[in-house]
């Protein structure tokens, strides 16, 4: 039987309904970044009137009954009634999907929010939302709900309840929105602190001498509220000493390019450190590009010009045993942030992940090629230019060994497949995108797992030693370590330049360790080596770290499993008197079977998918944690790190996957 397909059975939205029925095509999820996409919709709302001079404090409130606003000092939404629409402004921005000033460059030069859907989409996965608007001295003031109607049931999102109100004179300029997350969308309504304060820190470098403030009327501390303020006047040079915090770094100040080439604004500021990596970092508009794009590669290819350019004119290596220099000997050990304001921007994908315009490129180049070659031409400045040469020429001569040292690898990969069979337990299906690797710290732990798995998709590596750090090392020490070249060998993909995610034996790579400082230790060297040499990896999903239980508490036949301190306390009331507590000190003191139900199960376990939703953060925390100034280590660590809370990992961007 088959159903007729008639014009009646077109469904057509009307105004807000399509946002309401499908969320995630206009916020991306209805999980906890969802819920944060709705609050950067409306700050960078604000975010805009401050990169167009408009303003220059904006303030975001989070409140006990689960509404956030925003408040901005900026020109204030516009108030009068809209020739097309016969609505005011505010609600023509409220109500309408595709509405708004940033379709030309009229009253916006640079804007991040291009679609004129952000307000809207805010408003229609809001149960309530109030805004407050302070211009040519009036406040006004509306508010607008998701109703239900009493004729057809149904949801009608972000109602107007009421005209635009004239509240009388005020001395506020500029936009205040609050809203409440609707519960029925969204599965949580609990904004996180942490990233909403990383992003505003960010925006703050983004956006020379603009305050952003975030308040927590949640959490009290000392008798106040929670609260942090950013104000950066060095802007990008600001930046990328932030990101070089806790490395030493070859000379002091950033360079700083500056320029405009027609509409476009570059700006961007370098710094070296003493590492390995290459750490670049653009923003167009404010928003990450963090695939990249044309003004990437316009900065790629003029810094790499300049130097070269450079060591021919000013002879800094007279003996000539130097090897040609390429792009990446120069970009080894280099921090940098690209910053665009461009007028039109034309993202790759809704992502806005990639930048395509032609003419980026052009700007970039024509700016960085300007303002460097000025700078390294300064005779002031030689001991740093020699400084970046001597460390690209470094960085050759260990591009060559490192080559060496792949192909040795490539080659021991074949010599060593035998003893990897000793170390690995190889499930039996051979479907890579059904099985699991589980990397475990110990063989006892490791020969647990190995007894309570299940064969058919699990396969088992236990580490017999810890691996190296390897933020510290070239990539041919880090070769040359036996427990990295067996993961290596065990994944099938390859490493750096040679890493080919096609060739991925697993689809998750469980990181299975002790819930006390070693095991956090050990996730960290194998978070940070995946960071940096097997990124996909991690930007595509497939590394997970997995939850073991602190304790178990019992009493008679009947137990439960608890994993975290917080959680302990609720669970001893549910068991009354008569109870007893066994604390597991590692993985290796639980037997195959308990290892099996509490931590390898899809049925029961709960596992942390780890991923980088901020690259600039992650780049700072990986050298935080495992570069080499150790005072910074210490204090992040004692205040953030336990690997046994939930919580501690949402605030991160992390992914808890309950199976």
């Amino acid at each position: 039987m088959t159903n007729s397909y008639q014009a009646k059975d077109i469904q057509v939205l009307k105004g807000l309904e399509a946002v309401r029925m499908r969320p995630g095509m206009y916020i991306g999820s209805t999980e906890t970044r969802g819920l944060h996409h709705m609050l950067w919709e409306i700050v960078d709302n604000a975010i805009d009137e401050a990169a167009n001079g408009y303003a220059d404090t904006v303030s975001i409130t989070l409140h006990a009954d689960g509404s956030a606003t925003v408040d901005d000092n900026g020109r204030g939404i516009p108030v009068d009634v809209h020739p097309e629409m016969g609505i005011t402004g505010v609600e023509v921005v409220f109500t309408q999907l595709h509405a708004g000033g940033k379709f030309s460059s009229k009253q916006y030069q640079y804007s991040g929010g291009l679609h004129g859907v952000g307000a809207s989409v805010v408003n229609a996965l809001s149960k309530r939302l109030v805004v407050e608007v302070g211009t040519n001295g009036i406040l006004y003031r509306q508010e607008y709900a998701s109703v239900r109607d009493e004729a057809t049931g149904k949801i009608v999102p972000g109602k107007a309840m009421g005209p635009l109100e004239n509240l009388g004179r005020t001395r506020r300029r500029g936009t205040r929105v609050t809203f409440w997350p609707d519960a029925d969308v969204f599965e949580t309504t609990d904004f996180h602190f942490e990233p909403i304060a990383r992003r505003l820190r960010e925006l703050s470098f983004l956006n020379r001498n603009v305050t952003l403030q975030l308040t927590d009327e949640r959490v009290k501390e000392d008798g106040k509220y929670k609260s942090v303020s950013y104000h950066s006047e060095g802007g990008i040079v600001d930046f990328v000493r932030f990101l070089n915090t806790g490395r030493d770094t070859l000379f002091q100040m950033p360079i700083l390019m500056e320029g405009r080439v027609g509409d476009t604004q570059v700006s961007v500021a370098v710094q070296y450190n003493d590492g390995y990596s290459e750490a670049i970092y653009s923003f167009v508009n404010n928003i990450p590009t963090t695939d990249g794009g044309m003004h990437e590669t316009g900065f790629k290819a003029a810094f790499t010009k300049c130097m070269n350019d450079t060591i021919k004119k000013t002879g800094v290596f007279k003996d000539n045993k130097v090897p040609a220099l390429s792009g990446d000997d120069y970009r080894e050990g280099m921090t940098a942030v690209v910053s665009l304001k461009l007028a039109n921007p034309q993202f790759e994908g809704q992502t806005k992940t990639r930048l395509g315009n032609a003419e980026a490129r052009t700007a970039v180049e024509a700016v960085v090629t300007e303002t460097l070659t000025a700078y390294v031409e300064d005779l002031r400045n030689q001991k740093v230019v020699t400084a970046i040469c001597e460390k690209a020429a470094q960085a050759a001569r260990a591009r060559e060994a490192a080559r060496k040292a792949k192909t040795l690898s490539r080659e021991k990969s074949k010599l060593d497949s035998a003893p990897l069979v000793g170390k690995l337990a190889a499930c039996t299906g051979r479907k890579p995108e059904l099985n699991e690797l589980f990397i475990v710290e110990g063989d006892s732990a490791g020969g647990s797992a190995k007894q309570g798995r299940d064969r058919s998709f699990q396969a088992i590596l236990p580490l017999r030693g810890k691996p190296l750090n390897s933020e510290k090392k070239r990539l041919e020490q880090v070769l040359a370590n036996e427990e990295f070249r067996t993961i290596i060998t065990a994944l099938g993909t390859g490493i750096d330049s040679d890493f080919n995610i096609k060739n991925l034996k697993y689809n998750r790579i469980i990181i299975m360790a002790d819930a006390d400082q070693d095991g956090a230790h050990i996730r960290a060297i194998l978070l940070t080596f995946f960071y940096r040499y097997m990124r996909q990896l991690i930007q595509q999903g497939h590394v997970y770290i997995a939850m073991s239980p602190l304790y178990q508490v019992k009493k008679g036949n009947k137990g439960e499993y608890v994993y975290d301190d917080a959680a302990l306390p609720k669970v001893v009331a549910k068991f009354g008197k008569g109870y007893t507590i066994q604390r597991y000190k590692g993985l290796g003191e639980m037997n195959p079977e308990q290892l099996w139900t509490t931590t390898m199960d899809p049925a029961t376990r709960t596992l942390i998918r780890v991923t980088v939703e901020d690259a600039a953060e992650a780049e700072h925390l990986v050298t935080l944690l495992m570069g080499d100034k150790p005072e910074p280590r210490k204090e992040y660590i004692f205040e953030h790190s336990n690997f046994n809370r939930v919580d501690t990992f949402a605030q991160w961007g992390a992914h808890v996957d309950g199976e």
